[in-house]
């Protein structure tokens, strides 16, 4: 029985022994798989508790305009940040920076005795000199670190203001493109990483670490800088001349949808935007508006009935002065009418009545279904935020007035991009485009190009024969009709004016207009599209072929001579009348002096006046060119440097 005993005893004592290896075997390999296996994974984790991350900004990407003419970029600022769990002796720190961030000391104490994990010595550590930072760093600080901040420039600040927009203090955009395509100009941030307890004091004999930013790519914009420069004179001279409430421009390439200008007034400066009215920078006129068209829109109206062949320009028709629809006569703009005229007589008259009988020729289905083919009713999906998209009646509820106003561009809402890419289709022979702003993406750090934006077109809306007769038609109605104040002598110029009363709560405004003109050239080959409205021009005669029209042709002209688009003496030659006044060709005055030229124009009697770009005693160029016929009292730009033109070989 004892012996027994000792047998079961040992036995025991085995099992227990076992037991006991096992459990050593099975620490054992847990902690090589700990120490072998997951070492990595739990050294990440513990670094991910004790790391502390001070972020670096990456560099926004430049913008420029199609030639790479530079329109923002961004500096590199240092920044002074403080990590308050770091500081020991915060009176003593205080004292020290202070005078170096010219702040208060109890401000700077203040800040650096917060509970967080990093604040910003603002405003006087924000964004500083090179020369301050360099102080700083010197003062060698514990817990007081520079970092880097981007400031956005705009070297030409105003210039295209609501096209670029512009970025907030913490490199994010707020509007135009800066916020359209701010994911990609934003790039991605670095940072200053360091080691710190859970007190936030840094652990001794650990390294900092510095992981650079992902700058932003760069952009390339459609437009052409100097186009935008003589968009933006023309607004200039507008508001001068007129005191309107509101202008809007855009100037487009018909076959690629690209905006080469875009300019509204009232406008404002990027770099200050603050100081501007909230509405100002939020709202760009040029997409955002809504308004009815006027006799800008009857050119839809015109190419959907050529296209339907619903009418030739040739067919005879009398207006007295009206036209009666559902028992009630609809006026035309001119009191009496134009008696007895063709359809192209309509059109050069923007004779409203026959307007009004090609919608009822067409009907209201197939001239809607024309409307929306051309774009409106719908956003054209420009890159800009804040697009409109107009408004049109339900078809399903057109009453036969409504089809009526409609033919002649009133009852609807448009917006001024609408109506550009509308007539841009017309320009190109047909084919709806749709607009944008970006042309190509870039690397910043090698200005490899990353991606091309290429051309895309919607929709085809008319044949390139109806095209063709739309844009003769144009023609005719600058050479001799309504749109006269267009013409070019040397470009054959298309165009359409338009003049609406604002429409406000249900009623007209008694003397409110928009008056507008669109215009395309050449006409045999369009290169160029300009629109402008200009909203409640103050002037005893408010038409658009009187106010709207010169606007564009002087846009058209000066952009078609930097363009060197050749001049032609096909087209049709203007039609003068008596109260029109006789033209004068323009002297050569480009590779003269300053002196030269005003003994040149005084001496002859020209009844032209001058206005100058850029400083110097040589005129390098002149706009119109010489040999170009303008009406007496017109303006001649002169282009002057403190060199003489080079002559060519």
């Amino acid at each position: 029985m004892q012996l027994l005993s000792q047998v079961t005893l040992r036995k025991r004592l085995m099992i227990v022994l076992a037991g006991l290896a096992v459990v050593f075997l099975v620490l054992i390999l847990r902690l090589g798989y700990i120490q072998m296996i997951q070492a990595p994974w739990l050294t990440e984790q513990a670094e991910d508790l004790w790391r502390r991350n001070i972020p670096v900004e990456p560099k926004r990407g430049s913008i420029t305009d199609r030639n790479g003419e530079v329109l923002a970029y961004n500096g590199s600022a240092p920044t002074v940040v403080v990590i308050p769990a770091q500081v020991k002796d915060k009176a003593g720190t205080a004292e020290k920076l202070a005078p170096v961030l010219e702040m208060p000391k109890e401000k700077v104490q203040q800040l650096i005795s917060r509970r967080t994990l990093l604040v910003y010595l603002a405003p006087g550590g924000r964004k500083v000199t090179d020369e301050k930072a360099k102080l700083v760093r010197d003062l060698n600080l514990t817990g007081i670190y520079v970092t880097e901040e981007g400031k956005r420039y705009y070297p030409d600040d105003g210039l295209a203001a609501h096209i670029l927009g512009f970025a907030g203090v913490d490199n994010q955009g707020l509007t135009g493109v800066e916020s359209w395509y701010n994911n990609r100009l934003e790039g991605k941030p670095g940072r200053i990483s360091f080691f710190a307890n859970a007190r936030g004091e840094e652990m001794p004999q650990e390294d900092d670490e510095y992981v650079a930013p992902q700058n932003g790519q760069s952009l390339t914009l459609t437009i052409d800088k100097e186009i935008q420069t003589f968009v933006e004179r023309e607004i200039e001279n507008v508001n001068a001349t007129y005191n309107p409430d509101g202008v809007m421009v855009i100037v487009a390439d018909p076959k690629t949808g690209e905006i080469l200008a875009l300019a509204n007034s009232p406008s404002f400066k990027n770099g200050s935007y603050r100081s501007y009215p909230q509405e100002t920078y939020n709202r760009d006129l040029a997409i955002w508006k809504n308004f009815e068209p006027g006799s800008t829109f009857k050119i839809v109206t015109l190419a959907a009935a050529l296209e339907e062949k619903k009418i030739t320009l040739n067919d005879p028709f009398y207006d007295p002065g009206y036209y009666t629809v559902g028992g009630r006569n609809i006026r035309c703009w001119k009191a009496g009418g134009h008696g007895q005229e063709t359809m192209l007589d309509v059109v050069e008259n923007s004779c409203n009545p026959g307007f009004m009988l090609m919608g009822q020729k067409l009907g209201k289905e197939k001239l809607f279904d024309y409307i929306n083919k051309f774009g409106f009713g719908q956003k054209t999906g420009i890159d800009l935020p804040g697009e409109g998209k107009g408004i049109l009646f339900n078809v399903n509820k057109v009453t036969p007035v409504d089809l009526a106003t409609t033919s002649f561009g009133q009852g609807v809402s448009v917006t001024p991009i609408q109506q550009v890419m509308a007539v841009s289709a017309v320009a190109n022979g047909g084919t709806l485009y749709k607009p944008h702003l970006a042309k190509a993406w870039s690397d910043p750090e090698t200005g490899q190009v990353i991606e091309d934006i290429k051309p895309e077109a919607v929709r085809r809306v008319v044949s390139e024969d109806t095209a063709r007769q739309v844009r003769e038609t144009l023609e005719s109605v600058v050479a001799r009709g309504s749109g006269k104040n267009a013409y070019l002598d040397g470009y054959r110029v298309g165009g359409k004016t338009g003049t609406a009363q604002v429409a406000e709560n249900g009623a007209y405004k008694k003397g409110h207009y928009i008056v507008s003109f669109i215009g395309m050239a050449p006409v045999d080959n369009p290169r160029l599209v300009a629109y402008i409205a200009i909203d409640n021009p103050k002037a005893p005669l408010i038409f658009g072929g009187v106010i709207a029209a010169p606007v564009v042709g002087n846009i058209l002209g000066d952009s078609l001579h930097y363009l060197n688009v050749p001049t032609s003496k096909a087209g049709l030659a203007k039609e003068y009348t008596y109260f029109d006044p006789k033209p004068i060709e323009v002297p050569q005055i480009s590779g003269l002096t300053v002196e030269e030229a005003q003994k040149e124009m005084y001496g002859s009697g020209l009844q032209l006046k001058t206005e100058s770009a850029g400083q110097g005693k040589y005129i390098v160029d002149q706009s119109p060119a010489a040999g170009t016929k303008v009406p007496a009292g017109s303006t001649i730009r002169l282009y002057l440097s403190d060199q003489p033109a080079q002559k060519s070989p």
